[in-house]
């Protein structure tokens, strides 16, 4: 008897030593994202890229984008005859201003979001005219982890606007 009261102490305690594992249903915290937080972050990144190209800060517009960005243009004939006149200026970006409006802005994770609208983009003609240019836009946007700022990753454009 002296030997099963002691087998069962023995047992009792080392059952209850023994390491428990960690609860399966246990869940890591989930990192809550302040969706219009995000969308104000990128309304300011779109206004703050235009204000640069109002105001000629030519220089300043690559702190809106990574540095990996990469764009497509609309290939219509009014667009290619910008990108003829741009070529003649050696390539030197001469918008006068452009109106973006976007009519969907969807912030898909901590670091991703898109911007989906139309734009209007003005310039001068080599003859001194005011040429409008109008497209529709999808615009890519990543955080930036080294400042947390949305910059531009990817833009495709059309010369088809609906």
């Amino acid at each position: 008897m002296k030997k099963t009261v002691f087998l069962l102490t023995f047992l009792v305690f080392a059952c209850n030593s023994t390491p428990k594992e960690k609860d399966v249903t246990e869940e890591e915290p989930i990192n809550v994202i302040d969706i219009e937080a995000e969308k104000e972050a990128i309304n300011q990144l779109r206004a703050s890229f235009q204000q640069a190209i109002k105001e000629k800060r030519y220089s300043e517009l690559g702190q809106y984008a990574t540095a990996d960005m990469k764009g497509v243009s609309p290939g219509s004939t009014d667009w290619l005859e910008y990108r003829k006149q741009r070529e003649a200026r050696l390539g030197k970006f001469s918008y006068d201003s452009i109106i973006m409006s976007p009519e969907e802005t969807v912030v898909v994770s901590d670091s991703v979001a898109y911007d989906y609208g139309v734009s209007k983009v003005y310039y001068t003609n080599d003859k001194g005219e005011s040429i409008e240019l109008e497209d529709t836009f999808l615009v890519i946007l990543k955080k930036d982890k080294s400042d947390n700022r949305w910059k531009i990753h990817r833009e495709v454009a059309s010369a088809i606007v609906e």
